[in-house]
């Protein structure tokens, strides 16, 4: 490097705010990710995670292409009926997985090392029977512990499918809060008492996640599925829905910032260390500076759709599905069919909108 030179001399346009940025404005964009791998032309994706990853597994199917639905509903049950009872929404029937500490006791379900009788299960005033992972997954709830503990399996099942067939995981990162047993430790994907269950004070405490907490989750878990597919690569996304509400005692937007905030950090470390990790950009697409709000509802919370095509344009743009097929067919065609039918402005399937219920402003 001669005399008067300097690193930034070197930078490509994208490196700067003014030309990758300012000048192009939000609808000039471009060059914002570019898939770290090749894939095969007839890539297998499996989605889970928050609400938002829902976008990508009804983009992927609009596309024509593989979205592993590994848990489809039985037989020719109507489409409406199905999404009633959670099928068809992620890869598996999970339900949200809105935190790492959760997709670490799904790893280790699906891995065997977690039985489905370690799982935790609440009873409703009418005997109806529900799972702490999964607590709206049937809205009426199970009709027995034994048929909860049977369906627990399944979808166990389901998930390890999503592992050893996929060639992509996308994972969706919503939350650091959450609440926990104090006894067990398991991790909750509502309070309870919000939906289903009964809060206990003693015995249910609220947890917002670190850094170190998450990284260290989503490392366990993704060791646990890299055992059962070496090839597995995962691809990493960040939610920008705002949280719905926070028991941090902050502000709202101010806890919703710190969340986001720290997910990134996570995503973006996990990608930088490792080959079979990459991350996609959504968050910065709708939540940064040049979006200014445009792609919000006027709630300020929930994604309008223009704003969900514009983060999967970019998507899309991004990977590189280069390599020859593998001839493995993910999504079949009763799938795809359902999805056709499917409206654009449909609602995505959230439960932590049960939250909203209890504010009484």
């Amino acid at each position: 490097m001669g005399s008067g030179d300097n690193p930034y001399k070197h930078i490509a346009p994208r490196g700067f705010w003014r030309s990758a940025v300012a000048e192009p404005g939000l609808f000039g964009l471009s060059d914002l990710w570019q898939s770290c791998w090749e894939l095969p032309k007839d890539a297998i994706f499996a989605t889970f995670g928050s609400c938002f990853a829902q976008h990508i597994s009804r983009a992927l199917l609009a596309r024509k292409m593989n979205w592993l639905d590994a848990e489809p509903a039985p037989g020719r049950t109507p489409l409406a009926l199905a999404r009633e009872f959670n099928y068809g929404i992620f890869s598996a029937r999970t339900g949200n997985i809105y935190t790492a500490a959760q997709l670490l006791l799904w790893a280790k379900l699906a891995s065997g090392a977690l039985a489905p009788e370690a799982i935790e299960l609440w009873s409703d005033e009418k005997g109806r029977v529900h799972d702490l992972l999964r607590p709206k997954i049937e809205a009426e709830g199970f009709a027995s512990e034994a048929e909860a503990r049977a369906s627990i399996a399944s979808t166990a099942r389901a998930f390890k499918r999503c592992i050893t067939e996929a060639d992509v995981f996308v994972f969706t990162l919503g939350l650091t809060e959450g609440w926990i047993n104090t006894r067990s430790g398991q991790s909750y994907s509502i309070c309870p008492g919000t939906g289903v269950g009964h809060f206990d004070p003693e015995l249910h405490v609220f947890k917002n996640y670190t850094y170190p907490e998450i990284r260290r989750d989503a490392e366990l878990a993704f060791e646990i599925m890299r055992a059962l597919n070496p090839d597995l690569k995962i691809l990493l996304t960040v939610s920008p829905v705002p949280l719905v509400a926070t028991a941090s005692g902050d502000h709202v937007m101010v806890a919703t910032q710190y969340s986001k905030s720290v997910l990134r950090a996570v995503a973006g470390d996990l990608a930088r260390a490792e080959s079979w990790i990459d991350y996609f950009p959504s968050y910065e697409i709708i939540a940064a500076p040049p979006s200014r709000a445009t792609f919000f509802e006027p709630n300020m919370r929930s994604v309008a759709p223009q704003g969900v095509d514009f983060v999967m344009g970019h998507f899309f743009g991004g990977l590189k599905l280069t390599l020859p097929p593998h001839g493995r067919a993910g999504a079949d065609s009763a799938a795809r069919e359902a999805e056709d039918q499917k409206s654009a402005q449909e609602e995505l399937v959230c439960e932590e909108m049960i939250l909203e219920r209890f504010n009484e402003a």
